[in-house]
């Protein structure tokens, strides 16, 4: 198909090429630019080339499997990254998210739903203004961590930390209700760009990775305190 100016760049990433096939029409119908890979090394030299604006990355694949494809790229690269999981895999899905993917769905998906989620993900991606722009009134400091919304970086006691999209946003809506608690329903709309689902782990393991990435506070109480049964809390000192 014809580029056009501003199209995202997509790279499908299945060992079913027939399911990769399809996929490929139904998201250029949708105005995006797709390519395919179906094996993990094939994926992996593609996605490094840096080009992609998102990878959607199958599992199961030859010669490299894709949680081996994304612990590499995360090595180099933050560019975003939507697992498509086994049905009813949650073991799958959490090590999707640990190992630092944006988000992910199950297998088999509806397209219009894979569709919502890429575009979602490319608006958190997308965020982000000159940072020239940005005045130190923007940016946000709460105890040790410094937010810097234009270049949307974190800086913890001085140190860059190293966040996917989707950690950052999350984080960013935590941090500005710092000392209030943001239910989940709230968080995955803000955080997410979408409503919270009935056994979604997403918010809990991008928690979880934020706690291990930023560490506890300084007298090692934790940072981002779960609610059980409402939601999160940033912790004000």
């Amino acid at each position: 198909m014809k580029e056009e100016p501003g199209m995202n760049r997509l790279l499908v990433v299945d060992d079913d090429t027939e399911l990769c096939s399809m996929l490929q029409e139904y998201l250029e119908g949708e105005n995006f630019r797709v390519d395919m890979a179906h094996d993990g090394d094939t994926a992996l030299q593609m996605a490094l080339a840096d080009v992609y604006d998102l990878v959607v990355l199958d599992i199961m694949m030859p010669r490299r499997n894709g949680f081996d494809v994304l612990r590499e790229l995360r090595v180099h690269s933050n560019t975003p990254v939507l697992m498509l999981t086994a049905r009813g895999d949650d073991v799958d899905s959490i090590v999707g998210l640990e190992l630092g993917a944006d988000d992910y769905l199950t297998k088999p998906c509806n397209p219009r739903v894979l569709v919502a989620r890429i575009r979602a993900i490319l608006r958190r991606a997308a965020n982000v203004v000159d940072a020239s722009r940005e005045t130190d009134s923007e940016r946000l400091q709460l105890g040790d961590i410094e937010l810097q919304p234009g270049a949307r970086s974190v800086l913890r006691n001085g140190e860059a930390v190293a966040l996917t999209s989707t950690e950052y946003s999350v984080l960013e809506v935590l941090l500005r209700s710092a000392g209030q608690v943001v239910s989940k329903a709230e968080l995955s709309e803000r955080a997410l760009d979408r409503e919270l689902t009935r056994y979604d782990r997403s918010l809990d393991m991008h928690v979880s990775n934020l706690r291990r990435k930023l560490g506890p506070l300084g007298d090692d109480s934790e940072r981002i305190q779960t609610v059980r049964g409402v939601g999160f809390l940033y912790t004000v000192t």
